[in-house]
């Protein structure tokens, strides 16, 4: 006989994980957040649900498609802009660099307001970059065809890592040769070597270059660049600036470990000898006593590059914009590694190779306060209680990230003139105005803002954390569900009338 609280509630018969995978598949976060929100005004306690907003697929493929969406119109909107965009604030926390450094080295000491004083002599295995001067546009130029056309062309430029040891799908023909030490260092500093690139390109190419980047993981897992800049720039240019880009890394040396089996102490104010308490040297007194000529990493691009020239609209356009953010879901190990979905066993030297660079980066310091100075007998930056070497919070060394601990996505800061969140203002206007043409009604945007205020002046929706039950967790989650197959619903008879509209007026023609 059936259990009657079963027949009483059936949601206690849906487990959490069938909630996710339904949600999964009508595009819903299947793992939202539970916030609990006081209506001040009429006593009322809610309990929602508030997208998660991961950008992994693994985590939560409703929000991850979402974000990749976004990036798709954010990329579009500023590739091929025939007028200036208005110039994004220096806080913007969407923008990307925008600001070009004078140094020739990546010399900071790490302290805050100081810069360790370097030579800015280039040196002498890289070619000289010419400087021209610098037009006050981010746009490209237009050509003009033959046959009177107009056009305003831009790029697409793929970017790349040297060599390591060869590889044959993806895993080294020799895992005892391949460089993993170099491949791990240079994954690390990646996002600086593209920054000094950027630096160098604005120098010779005449313009304030502005740029959408995708970094992504080559198959044999080194971190490689897929570019949109606005603009052409002639392939000869390009060459020169990616064999005359390098960056170098002004660290302590750090071949050789100090503490391997045993581990330095805390003593209060520094960290210590374990056996005869000799202070270590703090990071500043560690680069007191380096090579002020020798820095402790250099790192270059690989000799292949690619370059196309792209006009929009265009298939070419769309689809080169779908490659650029193919990867952007995937984590760095996941991008290549076989999915739960095939049917194709994992490759052991592909996994033995991911496992191999992800252990060379659990002891290779990813920054000035990284932990894993202590291996090496230096006090990392601002060195506090705690620390312990292959124990950094830093995600550079999370087998997800596998060196690259920075952003996915890098944005120059004049390519739309829009932030993220404006961006994403403006995907739910569209919507918003669809409906609204169509006599239906819009969801509401400030539907318990925290901005709304109740009778007294005082914020009316008060939101706070709550950990609910299962059942109320299924609840909330297939509520979600129905919501968004509403909208859904609306949105698609808001278009679907518009189309008629349109059509019956392009039937008729104008008014006399």
């Amino acid at each position: 006989m059936a259990d009657p609280l079963l027949l009483a509630n059936p949601l206690a018969l849906v487990t959490g994980e069938m909630a996710r995978e339904v949600a999964a598949s009508q595009g819903v976060c299947g793992r939202p957040l539970i916030r609990r929100v006081l209506d001040r005004d009429t006593g009322t306690d809610t309990q929602v649900a508030i997208p998660c907003g991961s950008t992994r697929e693994r985590v939560c493929p409703a929000c991850a498609a979402k974000a990749r969406r976004l990036r798709i119109q954010q990329c579009a909107e500023g590739w091929h802009r025939d007028t200036e965009p208005e110039r994004a604030c220096d806080h913007d926390p969407d923008a990307g660099d925008g600001v070009d450094q004078e140094d020739e080295d990546d010399s900071s000491s790490g302290e805050a307001g100081s810069r360790r004083a370097r030579s800015t002599k280039r040196r002498s295995d890289a070619p000289d970059l010419p400087r021209v001067p610098v037009e006050d546009r981010t746009i490209g130029r237009t050509y003009t065809s033959p046959q009177g056309r107009e056009y305003r062309p831009s790029m697409f430029l793929t970017l790349t890592l040297p060599s390591y040891g060869a590889v044959r799908a993806g895993a080294p023909l020799d895992p005892d040769t391949y460089d993993y030490r170099r491949a791990a260092l240079d994954a690390v500093v990646f996002p600086r070597l593209v920054d000094r690139f950027w630096q160098n390109l604005r120098r010779v190419a005449g313009y304030r270059v502005q740029y959408f980047a995708a970094v992504e993981p080559q198959h044999r897992l080194a971190p490689h660049l897929h570019a949109a800049i606005r603009g052409t720039i002639p392939r000869k240019v390009i060459k020169q600036v990616v064999e005359a880009t390098y960056l170098q890394v002004w660290w302590p040396a750090f071949d050789e470990p100090v503490y391997v089996h045993r581990k330095p102490c805390w003593d209060g104010h520094d960290y210590c000898d374990p056996d005869t308490g000799e202070l270590l040297p703090t990071w500043q007194e560690a680069l007191d006593q380096a090579d002020p000529d020798t820095p402790a990493h250099v790192a270059r691009f690989g000799a292949q590059y690619d370059l196309a020239g792209i006009i929009a609209p265009s298939k070419d356009a769309d689809r080169a914009i779908r490659y650029l953010t193919k990867y952007l879901t995937k984590s760095i190990a996941d991008a290549y590694a076989p999915s739960d979905d095939d049917d194709l066993p994992p490759d052991p030297r592909y996994l033995a190779h991911i496992d191999r660079l992800h252990d060379e980066l659990q002891f290779l310091p990813c920054g000035e306060r990284c932990a894993n100075w202590l291996r090496y007998g230096i006090q990392p930056l601002d060195a506090g209680p705690g620390l312990v070497a292959g124990r950094c919070g830093g995600k550079a060394h999370d087998r997800d990230h596998l060196g690259l601990g920075g952003r996915r996505v890098l944005v120059s800061r004049q390519w739309s003139g829009k932030t993220l969140s404006e961006h994403r203002a403006d995907r739910a206007t569209v919507v918003r105005e669809a409906l609204e043409a169509a006599g239906m009604l819009a969801p509401e945007i400030e539907r318990m803002a925290a901005t709304v205020l109740a009778k007294d002046g005082k914020p009316r929706f008060v939101w706070t954390d709550t950990r609910p039950d299962a059942t109320t967790y299924v609840t909330l989650v297939l509520a979600a569900i129905a919501e968004q197959q509403c909208w859904r619903a609306q949105y698609q008879a808001a278009k679907e009338a518009a189309d008629l509209v349109d059509n019956s007026s392009a039937d008729t023609g104008p008014p006399p």
